[in-house]
């Protein structure tokens, strides 16, 4: 139960909450950033059409530093979103808003946040169709290349248990040995 009228080309359309694993490879390889090293993930959903995968989303705890703070336990952030590119008009919206329905009605969220990426063109259209409001835009971050992949410099710090994760400290050694190049 969607709790919408999709149009006819949505109708096979389904949503389904999902394990990380489940979407991990169809992120990695459908997503803009194709990496998600780092994102700590809560709740994971997948879309699909007739059993085939057609996009994924992935929600967690804020990630930037201090927005935590700034909000309260009600808060969570949607951490990817993908839809693979032959999906029907507003498929996104679609599947936003059954995930925002599916939140309101089995968890005590009260806040989702969202970003959309300026550098990669990405102005938060779907986001403004689903009834998002923009608070602010903020300049982008420092990306470090790396073996032809760019990573957020957040990657550097990434911690599990207190500990630098495996690539963090492969990537921080690369960077602490000028084998990485800084793009701003």
């Amino acid at each position: 139960d969607s709790g919408s009228n999709p149009t006819s080309s949505l109708q096979n359309y389904k949503v389904e909450r999902c394990t990380r694993k489940e979407i991990t490879e169809f992120v990695e390889k459908n997503h803009y950033s194709h990496n998600i090293n780092g994102v700590t993930s809560i709740y994971s959903f997948k879309l699909v059409d007739n059993g085939e995968l057609k996009g994924a989303m992935i929600l967690g705890p804020p990630a930037t530093k201090g927005v935590a703070e700034h909000y309260s336990d009600d808060t969570i952030e949607l951490r990817r979103l993908v839809c693979i590119d032959d999906t029907p008009k507003n498929t996104e919206s679609f599947f936003i808003g059954y995930v925002l329905r599916w939140f309101k009605k089995n968890t005590t969220h009260k806040v989702i946040l969202s970003y959309s990426d300026l550098e990669y063109g990405h102005t938060g259209v779907v986001y403004k169709a689903s009834n998002f409001k923009l608070i602010r835009t903020i300049p982008g971050a420092i990306k470090i290349l790396f073996n032809g992949k760019l990573y957020h410099d957040r990657s550097l710090r990434q911690k599990y248990k207190g500990k630098l994760k495996p690539f963090a400290k492969k990537l921080k050694e690369a960077y602490n040995a000028g084998l990485t190049e800084n793009i701003s």
